[in-house]
Order: structure tokens, then C-alpha cells, then sequence
């Protein structure tokens, strides 16, 4: 276990959402599967989908699928995704117990993703994050999408802070990038598809194993 402790505290959090806070992964995964074999290309490695996972949709099937089909794909994704995205959903351990700390602490929260804003809000509410964590923004929602500081500096306006002491809780090196474009720090669990030394090596503050390990850290 990481023996490091956080301070000071954050001035406000900004919370990645898939892979941080819910494992969604396995309807996002059957999502991509459904939609690139519907468009007649064969099955895709279950890996190579999860480690591709964290940025726009268009990088992850930019992988498998030809430029001029991302519409259509885009397209398919969005019909089926909602039939299915809450099949297998797991809240994260610790996600809520984290997020009560903030707020108990008044420290302001948001959660930025770069999944559809109007699927991230319906999954949010869905998990009961949206009654500490009212503000999440996500693709769709601005012209912006991780790693640009244009939608990081956005989602901070939207909580009324600035990027001096405040920190996003990611599991990627997007998220990592994404803080550091915008000036924040970054702490990492490796509840995602990244191992604890990856995202160390990709220029985390911190990485832990999980949430529940990144609390302990924390000097409340």
C-alpha cells in the first residue's frame, strides 16, 4: 500500500468518471463489440478495447473501424449504449465514502468525463453521485473533450474555482494529461486498465490501488 499522505487537501475535486468512480465496462465494451461487427469488421480483442478506453469515442474506434464509418458508428453507439449501460454497472468501493469526505470537508466537487454528458448524468443519477456532486460535464456538452484545458477550466467555472489547489481523481494517463494541461495535480487509482506503476510513470502526484486506499491518504 502507498505509504504517502495528501496534503494539503484539495480546494476542489474534479472527478473522472468511468474506471474512477464505476466499472461500466463491460456494457462499454459490448457496446463497441455490437456496434463494430454490426458495421461488418471482425471481433475486437476485449483488451485492446479496455486499453483504449478513457479518451473520445472516435479514438477508440479509430482502431478498428475506417474514418469515413465514425458517423455511423457514432450513431449506432448512441441507439445501444442506453439499452444496455446499465448491465454489469458496479459503483466503485469507496466512491461514495470519498465523495461525502469532500462534501463534509466543503470542498466542491464536479465529475468531467468524455462519455455522452446526457448518458454520464443519467448514470450519476443513477448511482446516487448527484446528490453530492450536482455539476458533470461530458461529451457533447461543449466543443471541448479531455486532455484540452478549454473543458477542464469549463468544468472549474462551473463550481466557481480555479485550478490553483484544487485536483481531478482519475485512473488514466488522459486524466493525467488533462489535469496537467490545465495546471492541476492528479491522483490515480488503478481501477481502470492501468496498473499502479503505469500511471506513476505517466506523471501521477499519487497512484493507489483504489479509492478506499486513496482516503487513507488523505490528512483529513
Amino acid at each position: 500500500m502507498p505509504s504517502c499522505t495528501i496534503q494539503p487537501l484539495p480546494t476542489a475535486v474534479l472527478w473522472d468518471m468511468d474506471g474512477t468512480l464505476i466499472d461500466q465496462t463491460a456494457a462499454i465494451i459490448r457496446c463497441y463489440r455490437d456496434v463494430i461487427m454490426g458495421l461488418g469488421y471482425p471481433e475486437p480483442e476485449t483488451e485492446t478495447i479496455r486499453r483504449s478506453l478513457g479518451g473520445p469515442m472516435a479514438s477508440t474506434m479509430s482502431i478498428f473501424i475506417q474514418d469515413d464509418q465514425f458517423d455511423e458508428a457514432a450513431k449506432r453507439f448512441r441507439a445501444r449504449f442506453p439499452e444496455i449501460m446499465y448491465e454489469g454497472l458496479i459503483i466503485l468501493p469507496g466512491a461514495h465514502e470519498l465523495i461525502e469526505s469532500f462534501h463534509q470537508n466543503g470542498i466542491p466537487q464536479a465529475i468531467f468525463t468524455n462519455k455522452h454528458g446526457d448518458t454520464a448524468r443519467q448514470v450519476s443519477a443513477h448511482a446516487g453521485f448527484d446528490q453530492r456532486v450536482p455539476i458533470c460535464v461530458g461529451s457533447k456538452d461543449t466543443e471541448w473533450h479531455k486532455p484540452q484545458a478549454e473543458l477542464t477550466n469549463y468544468v472549474l467555472k462551473q463550481i466557481q474555482c480555479r485550478a490553483e489547489g484544487a485536483c481531478m481523481i482519475g485512473d488514466s494517463p488522459t486524466d493525467i494529461e488533462t489535469a496537467h494541461n490545465a495546471g492541476l495535480i492528479c491522483y490515480c487509482v488503478s481501477t481502470g486498465a492501468h496498473r499502479v506503476e503505469e500511471l506513476q510513470h505517466a506523471g501521477a502526484e499519487a497512484a493507489f490501488e483504489d479509492l478506499e486506499q486513496l482516503k487513507t491518504a488523505l490528512a483529513w
